[in-house]
């Protein structure tokens, strides 16, 4: 199954720049001036389109909002290190955007970031599990 994650935003240029500022992907073929889409992961994308264009598919001009209107979902996704995460969240900051929590549970390391137009990801780390007493 793919996965597809929409996002509106102000401008595309701008979110472009942010996203690549990350490390992320850009796959021209699925591009135009009007939307960019990032591969994350194998068959998983984020799609960021102008609000016109989002508005325009299927109805959904009432649920654009803007980048005031606090993000309804948070995206969560692992990477394969504390440091990965951490190195992440240091390319967010870098390229403008807000930083949030860190949460450090005993399975898991957690931080926060938002985007400029208010999207909110949560990348973390699950730490490996301890072995067995004997």
């Amino acid at each position: 199954m793919s996965l597809f994650i929409t996002c509106p935003v102000d401008s595309v240029e701008r979110a472009t720049a942010f996203y690549r500022a990350l490390g992320w992907t850009i796959q021209p073929a699925m591009s135009s001036d009007q939307t960019s889409c990032f591969a994350i992961a194998p068959e998983q994308y984020v799609m960021l389109t102008s609000r016109e264009v989002y508005a325009s598919v299927g109805g959904t001009e009432e649920l654009v909002g803007g980048p005031d209107t606090p993000s309804k979902v948070t995206v969560s996704f692992d990477l394969d290190s504390r440091q990965a995460v951490d190195d992440l969240l240091d390319r967010a900051a870098a390229a403008g955007g807000r930083v949030g929590d860190t949460d450090e549970y005993p399975f898991m390391y957690q931080r926060q970031f938002d985007d400029p137009d208010g999207y909110h990801w949560s990348p973390f780390w699950m730490k490996p599990k301890e072995p067995a007493a004997p």
